[in-house]
């Protein structure tokens, strides 16, 4: 009988060993720091609030597979990626093992609350590890990342014992984004039964196309954010750290956000003086970040700020993913949604989709067919 495999935590010293495993896996086009930058890869295993397991061939000592759940202080909300396994590995249970090593030693030892992640779809294999290990599918992120092109990826996530439970009620939402919550109510449990649904609020008052300025200097981005949101606050996009910022010419207002030209992808992080003052303007900030490189833009916004998803629904931001009790405030939690916006063709001819995950694909692709085609009307 093969010893089993060996699951240990992640050294400096393995820096090396893991970008070669990367590349073994995701050849050049791997998108994240994660698998491609020593100094990110250093901070993360040094980081107390990252948990990165890898394994490890019993007999020679050789790294096979890695992943990671990476957290941030004053959040009990995880991420779980750079799942990776060797390919000479794959198919030997190695993803699995990581996966429920690391919700066992987060989610199960009562350090999160729940954590997610965004599963490749060009087959079926990841979104099974996932689902085998507890996590529940949430929606689809059309266009989301470009690797070798453009790839479509799913949002699951598992939580804690209880937390679905402690969730606050949601008195009315545009409708929609009913078909996304009867999905996530089948998918998880969950009700919506007490949820009203409304029509949207009409667009957003036209103002003059804002002439906008982007400023890309990291450290600086980073340091304004804090000096704007300095308890990371409500509209704080857990997880990702704002590396741009959008201003127009007279100031009036400031947008940060997170752009990774490598994978082509954007999240809208935070709006100052607030989030509607960018939602006012969401088509010219779209418009700016595709220039950039942004394929793909989103923003998590609250379920119950019915004014907020009804400006991103008039503005061509689609309804593709639910994450409910996403947030953690005082003794219960709040839902929230992913919107997004895709500039390039959406092409689902490569997505494979497993059983649990086909209805939230069904449920994009109607609420982007009433977003964007036009209601035909017969003549007599």
């Amino acid at each position: 009988m093969n010893p089993a495999p060996a699951v240990e935590q992640a050294t400096p010293g393995d820096i090396a060993d893991l970008r070669q495993l990367y590349y073994a896996v995701y050849g050049p086009h791997y998108p994240t720091a994660l698998g491609t930058d020593p100094a990110v890869m250093a901070r993360l295993i040094e980081d107390p609030h990252t948990l990165w397991l890898v394994t490890r061939c019993p007999r020679t000592g050789a790294l096979t597979g890695s992943a990671a759940v990476h957290g941030e202080p004053g959040s009990r909300l995880g991420r779980l990626e750079g799942l990776a396994v060797h390919p000479d590995q794959r198919g030997s249970g190695l993803a699995g093992l990581l996966t429920d090593a690391l919700c066992r030693r987060t989610l199960d030892a009562g350090r999160l609350d729940s954590v997610y992640a965004t599963v490749r779809t060009v087959s079926a294999g990841p979104q099974r590890v996932v689902a085998r290990n507890g996590f529940c599918p949430m929606g689809v992120l059309p266009n989301a990342v470009d690797v070798d092109s453009r790839e479509s990826l799913a949002l699951y996530a598992r939580y804690s014992p209880g937390v679905l439970e402690r969730r606050a009620p949601v008195a009315e939402v545009p409708a929609p984004l009913v078909p996304l919550l009867r999905t996530a109510e089948q998918s998880l449990g969950v009700s919506y039964a007490d949820t009203r649904a409304t029509a949207p609020a009409p667009a957003p008052a036209a103002t003059p196309a804002a002439d906008l300025e982007m400023i890309e200097a990291p450290a600086f981005v980073r340091r304004r954010f804090r000096e704007r949101f300095p308890d990371a606050g409500h509209w704080f996009y857990p997880l990702h750290t704002p590396n741009v910022l959008l201003v127009p010419d007279d100031g009036g207002f400031e947008v940060y956000a997170c752009l990774n030209r490598a994978g082509g992808y954007c999240a809208l992080v935070a709006g100052h003086p607030g989030p509607a003052v960018a939602a006012a303007h969401l088509e010219p900030i779209t418009r700016a970040l595709t220039r950039a490189g942004a394929g793909y833009v989103e923003a998590l916004l609250p379920l119950d700020r019915h004014d907020l998803l009804s400006a991103g629904l008039a503005q061509g931001f689609i309804p593709s993913a639910l994450y409910p009790a996403m947030r953690r405030e005082g003794d219960g939690f709040h839902d929230y949604v992913v919107m997004s916006r895709t500039t390039e063709q959406i092409d689902f001819r490569g997505l494979v989709a497993d059983a649990a995950l086909q209805p939230f694909l069904d449920s994009y692709v109607s609420a982007w067919a009433s977003t964007y085609l036009p209601s035909r009307e017969v003549a007599s």
